[in-house]
């Protein structure tokens, strides 16, 4: 499944939760507190992603966004498993 993330880095601590209406539409908050340094942001929002979605790391792969705040992610798993988890993170 493919989610829209809206990356917050540099934040107190770790937390995925909460909605951003973009233009690209609705995407999941992400905040870590890695820093927009050679993309360890990225990759602490992948792992972060994971951990919520209770998935190994591997089953989250960046499609577009390596550099922007606004990121694709494709999230391996049943639908079925990953939409309800999805919606209520997204309500938090």
């Amino acid at each position: 499944m493919r989610i829209l993330l809206r990356v917050k880095p540099g934040a107190s601590r770790t937390a995925v939760g909460g909605r951003y209406d973009g233009a690209t539409g609705p995407a999941l908050v992400v905040a870590v507190t890695a820093r927009a340094v050679d993309g360890q942001a990225t990759k602490a929002a992948l792992e972060a992603v994971a951990a919520a979605f209770g998935t190994r790391r591997s089953a989250v792969t960046l499609v577009r966004g390596a550099t922007s705040r606004d990121k694709l992610v494709d999230v391996e798993g049943e639908d079925s498993d990953i939409r309800p988890r999805l919606e209520e993170l997204l309500v938090r």
